[in-house]
């Protein structure tokens, strides 16, 4: 699977959540809105654009309860919403150019060696800014990439 786009959506928010809920609690959250806002389960008094508005809060309570209900992806999105949170307010421990981490042709992802034995990962999407701030899997540590020396 392909690392999720922090930037896209704060998915917690979307399911009323937060990172330190756990699957089960997720899970309840998720049942909840997708009853309340699936299509099926719309009155024949809603105006259409109530209607589209709940198929769109739907379809994104839906695609919050996949990556959040499958570990490797909200991992992932854990992974970007600490090193965005780091980025803003957090001091960086290293300058790493991208030639420098190894590439997964795979998995689509850069990795570097943490020296706590833990891995530095960006997915190929997120190197298009000239510097990206990603922190430790393992540590709190953080270093900066750059996409050029």
């Amino acid at each position: 699977m392909t690392p999720v786009d922090i930037s896209q959506k704060d998915w917690y928010a979307i399911l009323d959540s937060s990172p330190s809920d756990s699957i089960q609690e997720l899970k309840q959250k998720y049942q909840r809105l997708a009853l309340l806002y699936h299509p099926d389960k719309q009155g024949p008094d809603v105006a259409a654009g109530e209607v589209e508005q709940h198929v769109q809060r739907f379809i994104e309570v839906d695609q919050a309860w996949k990556i959040l209900s499958n570990e490797e992806t909200r991992r992932a999105y854990d992974l970007q919403l600490r090193a965005h949170k780091l980025k803003q307010s957090w001091p960086v421990d290293a300058h790493i150019c991208l030639d420098d981490m190894e590439c997964d042709e795979d998995e689509h992802i850069y990795t570097y060696s943490c020296r706590c034995g833990g891995q530095f990962i960006i997915g190929k999407e997120d190197v298009e800014e000239e510097e990206s701030v990603i922190c430790c899997d393992t540590c709190s540590l953080s270093i900066e990439v750059k996409r050029s020396a």
